[in-house]
């Protein structure tokens, strides 16, 4: 999301291959509020870009639906690194492997990548939000494509 939330157009949104849920049902806003990847859960689910989210909590879907944007993963939520460098969404995220950056989060596909990620932020972040429009072009084309190569 390029400022509060081009990277977001249309509905690329990475569900993986199971369940049909955002970031796997990880709960969206935990990471800004706890520090953490939490698991959702379907009691606290609201849609968005035809996508389900799930929250842990009452005030964390609230939270989120008065600024989606704000809380949202870049990149629909794939991985940020394959984004940037590859212009692809070829590996899975890993929903404990992320990194807030400039209030941004960002997910990636493990743990010793978001800490490389994060280090080299002034060189990634750019590439990647350079490279998601094509990336989601890719996405709108080939979407059952995807959802295949993204499986949890």
């Amino acid at each position: 999301m390029a400022g509060a939330g081009s990277a977001f157009a249309d509905d690329s949104v990475n569900t993986g291959y199971f369940g049909g849920v955002a970031i796997m049902g990880y709960d969206t806003v935990a990471y800004f509020t706890d520090g953490k990847a939490v698991k959702g859960s379907e009691e606290f689910s609201h849609e968005w870009l035809g996508t389900p989210w799930h929250f842990a909590s009452k005030k964390h879907k609230e939270m989120f639906m008065s600024e989606p944007a704000k809380y949202a993963p870049q990149y629909g939520g794939y991985c940020a690194g394959e984004v940037a460098l590859n212009e692809s969404v070829t590996v899975n995220v890993d929903p404990e492997a992320f990194k807030i950056i400039d209030g941004k989060l960002y997910l990636i596909y493990d743990e010793g990548n978001a800490a490389a990620f994060a280090d080299n932020a002034d060189d990634f972040v750019p590439k990647g939000d350079a490279k998601w429009p094509v990336v989601q072009a890719k996405l709108a084309v080939d979407e059952p494509d995807w959802n295949l190569i993204n499986n949890p």
